[in-house]
C-alpha cells in the first residue's frame, strides 16, 4: 500500500535503519538517529543500483513521487537515472564555472596588475553594479546581443550614456576573452555596434585664463586644511601629473638633490621624468620633515595608503570651486599645457613629453622620458617663477567660500 503523509511523519527510528516501501520501488529510508531518506531502487542492466532522491520533509511524498517517476521515465528510454543525474550536475558545474561572471573575474584578475588601481577599481564596480545581476550567472556561451543590448539599455535610460558605452566595451573584452580560452564561439557585443547613441565626450574643466589662475593661487595660499592636502594642492599646479600620479608619490622615487621624480606611468606604460623647480623642492623639503618616514609622500588616514582620490577635488570645492564646471585636480594639465605654450611660447612637443602623453615623433617612438629633458627642466622653473609672478600680481586675496 502506498504510504500515508501522517505515516511518514509518525515513523520512529529503530535500533537499525528500517525501511518504509512506497511502491514502484520508492522507499523512505529511517536512520537510528531519526533521519529519513527517500530512495529508488531499479534495476539496470540486470544489475540492482540504488538512487537518493531527498530528505523528508524538505522533499514531500509527492515530490519524491514525481522523482521517482522520472527515473522511471528514463528507464523506459534505457538511460540510467543515476548516471543521468551525475552528468546533469556536471553540466550543472561546468555552467556555473563558465558563467559571464566567473570568466570576468578570470579576464579581471589577469589584466588587473597591468592597470591603475583606480581604472581597476571603476571597472569591477561597473560591472558588479550594471551587469553581473542580470548576466551574472548566464552562461558565457550561451549570451546573446539582444541579452547585452537590454543590460545596455538599463544603463543608458538612467542617464549614464558614457556608463553605457563602457559596459560595451569591457563585456566585449570579456566575451573575446571567453572566445580566446575556448569557453565561448563568438562575440556577440559586435552586433551592437551603433546600437547606442554616440556619448558626448568633455574635457576635465580647467582655468585658463592668467588673471583667473593667480585668484586660484591665491586661494591655495589661504586654503585651511591638513597640511598633507594643502601640500599637494600647491604642488599640483607646479608639476601638473595626473592627480593619482600625485596622490600616489612616494618619498623613494624623488630625489632632492638632484630636483628629480622618477616613477612609472601606468597610463601609457612608461617611465617618467619631472624635473623639480625650486619652489617644488622646498614644498617636498617642508613635508618630507612630516612625512618622510613613510612610504608615500601624501598618506591618508591610514598611512599605509595614500590619500584619498577625492582629496583635492574635496579641497577645491572647500574653495568656492565648481569642480564639474570650473576646475578638478586633472584640471591643472590643462591649465599648465595652454599657458605654457600661449603665454610662454613653449614649444608643444616639449609640454607633451612632459605630460607624458604617448605622441609619436618622427621616428615613431612613443614617448622617450628623457628627451628634451634640458629644455623641460628649464620649462619646469619658467613655470614655478610664472606662477610666483602671477600669484604676486594684485595684493587682495578673493575667497570664494568659506574654508573649514
Amino acid at each position: 500500500m502506498p504510504l500515508t503523509n501522517i505515516e511518514v511523519q509518525k515513523a520512529k527510528p529503530a535500533a537499525k535503519a528500517k525501511r518504509l516501501f512506497d511502491g514502484g520501488g520508492l522507499y523512505l529510508e529511517i536512520s537510528p538517529t531519526g533521519g529519513k531518506l527517500w530512495r529508488l531502487k531499479y534495476r539496470f542492466n540486470g544489475k540492482e543500483k540504488r538512487l537518493a532522491i531527498g530528505i523528508f520533509p524538505a522533499i514531500s511524498i509527492a515530490a519524491a513521487r514525481k522523482h521517482r517517476d522520472a527515473a522511471r521515465e528514463l528507464l523506459a528510454n534505457e538511460i540510467d537515472p543515476g548516471v543521468h543525474r551525475k552528468l546533469r550536475k556536471a553540466q550543472q558545474a561546468d555552467r556555473a564555472a563558465n558563467s559571464f561572471e566567473a570568466i570576468a573575474r578570470e579576464w579581471f584578475a589577469k589584466y588587473q596588475p597591468t592597470w591603475a588601481a583606480s581604472h581597476a577599481d571603476k571597472i569591477i564596480k561597473r560591472l558588479e553594479n550594471d551587469v553581473f545581476p542580470w548576466l551574472g550567472g548566464q552562461p558565457i556561451a550561451e549570451i546573446t546581443a539582444p541579452q547585452l543590448l537590454k543590460v545596455l539599455r538599463r544603463v543608458e535610460v538612467r542617464g549614464a550614456l558614457d556608463t553605457a558605452h563602457r559596459v560595451h566595451q569591457n563585456c566585449g573584452q570579456i566575451l573575446r576573452y571567453a572566445v580566446a580560452t575556448g569557453r565561448a564561439e563568438r562575440d556577440p557585443s559586435g552586433d551592437l555596434r551603433g546600437a547606442l547613441p554616440p556619448a558626448k565626450h568633455t574635457h576635465f574643466p580647467s582655468i585658463t585664463e592668467p588673471d583667473q589662475v593667480a585668484e586660484l593661487l591665491r586661494a591655495l595660499d589661504a586654503f585651511r586644511g591638513t597640511h598633507i592636502v594643502k601640500a599637494a594642492l600647491h604642488l599640483a599646479p607646479l608639476v601638473f601629473v595626473r592627480p593619482g600620479e600625485l596622490r600616489e608619490a612616494k618619498w623613494e622615487d624623488i630625489d632632492l638633490v638632484n630636483a628629480e621624480w622618477r616613477y612609472f606611468v601606468t597610463k601609457t606604460k612608461t617611465d617618467h621624468v619631472v624635473p623639480l623647480a625650486r619652489q617644488t623642492v622646498e614644498i617636498l623639503r617642508e613635508l618630507h620633515a612630516l612625512t618622510g618616514h613613510r612610504v608615500h609622500v601624501f598618506p591618508g588616514r591610514d598611512p599605509r595608503k595614500p590619500m584619498s582620490d577625492a582629496a583635492l577635488n574635496a579641497a577645491l570645492r572647500r574653495m568656492g570651486y565648481d569642480t564639474r564646471t570650473e576646475i578638478t585636480g586633472h584640471g591643472f594639465r590643462a591649465m599648465a599645457r595652454t599657458i605654457l605654450h600661449q603665454e610662454l611660447g613653449i614649444a608643444p612637443e616639449i609640454i607633451e613629453h612632459q605630460l607624458a602623453h604617448a605622441v609619436p615623433d618622427a621616428l615613431g617612438t612613443a614617448y622617450n622620458r628623457t628627451k628634451f629633458i634640458k629644455q623641460r627642466k628649464a620649462m619646469m622653473q619658467q613655470w614655478a617663477d610664472y606662477l610666483d609672478t602671477l600669484k604676486a600680481s594684485a595684493d587682495v586675496v578673493t575667497l570664494r567660500g568659506r574654508a573649514a
